[in-house]
C-alpha cells in the first residue's frame, strides 16, 4: 500500500460521508476521460488461460454473485436480497466483516440453510489491513479464526486492497480482492483477466488458491459515485464477458439499496436496478450460464485449470 493511501485511511475517520462521496466523485470523472480505453472494458482480459477446457456442462460463461455486507443496515438486509435472488434461481455469497457488528450465527446458519455461502470481508473494513506485513500477519490469525468458525473458504478485503503474496497465510481456498479492470479503485492495479486464475506460493510453502477478480463495476460505483440511472453499464460489460467466455462475477451491497420504494439517502439506490439486471440475465441467456458458489467454481478451477 502507498504512502498516500496509508496517510488518506488514517485522516479518513475525520472526514464526512457526503464529503468522501463528493470527492470520489469529482476522481471518477477524470479517471474515465483518461482510462475509457481499458474501463469498463480492457479488451486483453479477454484472452482465455492456456488449456481452458471450457465451463462444465458446455455453459457459455460464468456467473457468480456475491454481496459485501459492510454495516449492521446491510447485514439486517441480508435475507431480503437473499429472497431476490431465489427468486431468480440465483446461489451467491454474503461476505461479512467480523469485528465491525455482530454477525449472529442465527443468520449465517439461515443463509447457508438455504443454499448461500458465508464469506469473510477483511477485518474491521477499516482500510488497514495492508498498512504494514507484521500487522497483516497479526490480523491474518484473527482472520483464520473467523474462516474456521464460520466454515468460510473465501476472502474479500475491504476496499479492494490486495497484496496476493501476504494472502497466503491466510486459510483460504479462494480470494476475491481483485478485479479485471478497474482504475477507480483506491488501489488500481487490475489483474487484466475475466477467468480465475491460480495464485501459487513462490517458496512452495503454501498450497496456493485461486484469485477470482470481479468483471463488472460495483454497484455503489455505477449507482452512487456515477449517479448512472439504468443499469446500461452492467448489460454492455455482461455481454461482452459472455461473447468471450469469462467470468462475470459481480459484487453488490445490501447496504445501498432501498427495498421499499422510498427515495432513499445520498448513498443508497434502489433494489429494482439488481432485479432488472438478474431478469436481463435470466431472459438473455437462459440455460447459457454457469451460476454457482464462489467456493464451488473455486473448486472447479483448481481441479480442472491448476495451470491456468
Amino acid at each position: 500500500m502507498g504512502t498516500i493511501l496509508k496517510s488518506f485511511y488514517q485522516i479518513k475517520p475525520l472526514i464526512s460521508r457526503r464529503l468522501q462521496i463528493a470527492l470520489r466523485r469529482v476522481r471518477a470523472r477524470i479517471l474515465i476521460q483518461t482510462h475509457g480505453d481499458v474501463w469498463p472494458i480492457d479488451e486483453k482480459a479477454a484472452i482465455p488461460p492456456k488449456n481452458w477446457p471450457g465451463w462444465p456442462e458446455g455453459k457459455r460463461f460464468a456467473f457468480v454473485m456475491t454481496h459485501d455486507v459492510e454495516t449492521d443496515v446491510g447485514r439486517d438486509r441480508c435475507c431480503e436480497l437473499m429472497k431476490i435472488d431465489q427468486e431468480f434461481g440465483i446461489v451467491s455469497s454474503f461476505n461479512f466483516v467480523p469485528e465491525r457488528y455482530e454477525v449472529p450465527r442465527e443468520l449465517r446458519d439461515h443463509l447457508v440453510r438455504q443454499g448461500f455461502e458465508i464469506g469473510v470481508h477483511d477485518l474491521k473494513h477499516d482500510g488497514m489491513l495492508f498498512q504494514s506485513r507484521a500487522k497483516f500477519l497479526k490480523n491474518a490469525k484473527s482472520i483464520n479464526r473467523y474462516l474456521k468458525e464460520w466454515d468460510a473458504n473465501g476472502f474479500r478485503a475491504g476496499s479492494m486492497h490486495h497484496n496476493l503474496d501476504w494472502m497466503h497465510s491466510l486459510d483460504i481456498e479462494y480470494d476475491a480482492s481483485t478485479f479485471d479492470t478497474d482504475p477507480l479503485e483506491p488501489q488500481p492495479d487490475g489483474a487484466g483477466t475475466i477467468f480465475p486464475y491460480l495464485v501459487a506460493s513462490k517458496n512452495g510453502a503454501g498450497k496456493g488458491f485461486v484469485e477470482m477478480p470481479y468483471t463488472l463495476p460495483q454497484d455503489f460505483t455505477l449507482f452512487v459515485i456515477l449517479k448512472q440511472e439504468s443499469i446500461d453499464l452492467w448489460k454492455k460489460k455482461l455481454d461482452w464477458v459472455a461473447s468471450h467466455g469469462g467470468m462475470c462475477l459481480l459484487i453488490t451491497h445490501p447496504d445501498y439499496m432501498t427495498f421499499d420504494g422510498r427515495p432513499g439517502r445520498f448513498d443508497e439506490y434502489p433494489v429494482g436496478y439488481y432485479r432488472e439486471f438478474l431478469r436481463y440475465v435470466q431472459n438473455t441467456y437462459k440455460g447459457q450460464y454457469y451460476n454457482v458458489l464462489p467456493r464451488d467454481l473455486a473448486a472447479y478451477w483448481k481441479k480442472n485449470c491448476v495451470t491456468a
